[in-house]
């Protein structure tokens, strides 16, 4: 019998991708069902059904909204479903989440489920506000954005995570700066404390940020974090804004998604660079969960500028053929250009970098992203200004073809870098 006495599984059916979202599941059924079974209770439960027949249940509701699952691979696991665009409200990320990441991920049918990937007609997606800036705003700002200027950004992440002074901070932030640094962020978890208040950090990173300016006659950008309750995060941009800087952090995952749209519509001038503190909760376990390719796709939509992708040869999790899926995701205009009116999002790599990985990254992933390194520039050996020139050193080599090795005998600060991270 059918999950709740309606039928889901429509295999002869053919979405029109201008008329459906389509979501990409892989299920494992719990022991004693079929994969049959556990889709259509996954399409029941993620559109119009429940456990059981309804006396309420109109034909009219079942013909129009009705879930179909229309692929499934019994060897992988693998099932499609189309789901009616009626079901979701316009620019609203957390009701798409409600619907196909919501109670699917505790039913009893199912041992493991994980939603690998979604995608929305062009009428919908562009509902949504996207990026203010996107990945050729920032690249502007910067000076960046014309064909003989492109190059990665290079940033950093004023290390310690926490309990520096803002005075000491600021100090970390200007050698980044001053050394070639394009970017420089607070950490994930740093906020606002007793040993670094928000304002007197703002003000000083930013005043720190304008003598860099001046000095090395480039533009630089400082990303402080504004994580917090939506009222204190808007009250803290209008802070950043009245102060003159160009960006607001937010842990996007933690903060939620509907946090992040928010601060978009408030139009403040600020680009948002997203950090996806938690995302491994929910991403890491490849069985069960969601995808970092969802959460990049969302991301985009809601407002985000910069998003972490993850560093494919740093610390974090995440195999080189999977960050680049999501970068080709936030950067990209779709199968049929529906995603060509939402702007493109500027990659960061981060996470466990050095000067040692700038090359292999570059040969990867090239010029459109941010190339980031915390204990990589913090860690060098003669400090955090001869780190910021270690990595602007890795760059050129990297860009001119020549190993690192050759480019350190006349290049000190690299050489140091090398010295000690290069594995014996």
């Amino acid at each position: 019998m059918a999950y709740g006495g309606y039928g889901y599984i429509q295999p002869g059916f053919r979405p029109d991708p201008e008329d459906y979202l389509l979501a990409e599941f892989k299920v494992v059924p719990k022991a004693g069902r079929t994969l049959r079974e556990a889709a259509e209770a996954v399409a029941a439960e993620s559109s119009i059904g429940t456990w059981t027949s309804l006396s309420t249940m109109q034909h009219r509701v079942l013909s129009k909204l009705e879930a179909r699952v229309y692929a499934m691979d019994k060897k992988t696991g693998l099932i499609r479903i189309a789901y009616p665009i009626e079901l979701f409200e316009d620019d609203n990320s957390s009701q798409i989440l409600s619907d196909i990441a919501g109670n699917i991920f505790g039913m009893k049918e199912v041992a493991s489920i994980r939603l690998e990937d979604f995608d929305a007609p062009k009428k919908y997606l562009e509902t949504f506000a996207g990026p203010a800036f996107g990945r050729e705003g920032v690249r502007k700002i910067v000076g960046t954005a014309t064909r003989g200027k492109r190059r990665p950004h290079l940033g950093t992440i004023v290390k310690p995570k926490v309990g520096l002074s803002p005075k000491e901070g600021a100090k970390v932030a200007y050698d980044s700066w001053a050394g070639g640094l394009d970017f420089v962020k607070d950490d994930e978890n740093l906020t606002s404390h007793p040993f670094s208040r928000f304002e007197e950090r703002l003000v000083r990173y930013l005043e720190a940020k304008d003598k860099a300016e001046e000095e090395t006659g480039h533009k630089k950008i400082y990303a402080p974090n504004i994580t917090a309750p939506a009222d204190l995060m808007l009250k803290r941009a209008e802070l950043v804004r009245s102060h003159g800087g160009n960006c607001m952090m937010i842990d996007v995952v933690t903060a939620g998604l509907s946090s992040v749209q928010f601060m978009r519509h408030q139009n403040m001038g600020l680009f948002i660079h997203a950090h996806r503190a938690m995302y491994a909760a929910y991403a890491r376990n490849k069985a069960h969960g969601m995808s970092m390719r969802v959460l990049a796709k969302l991301c985009r939509l809601c407002g985000t500028d910069q998003l972490h992708i993850g560093a494919m040869l740093g610390k974090m999790e995440g195999a080189v053929a999977d960050v680049m899926q999501i970068h080709n995701d936030i950067n990209y205009d779709g199968k049929n250009n529906h995603w060509k009116n939402i702007k493109p999002v500027f990659s960061v790599c981060s996470g466990g970098l050095s000067p040692l990985q700038i090359p292999g990254l570059y040969k990867i992933i090239g010029d459109e992203a941010v190339y980031q390194c915390g204990g990589g520039v913090h860690g060098h050996p003669s400090g955090t200004r001869a780190g910021a020139i270690a990595m602007v050193q890795s760059l050129q080599a990297a860009q001119n073809g020549v190993s690192l090795e050759s480019y350190a005998k006349f290049h000190p600060q690299l050489a140091q870098a090398l010295a000690k991270w290069k594995k014996k």
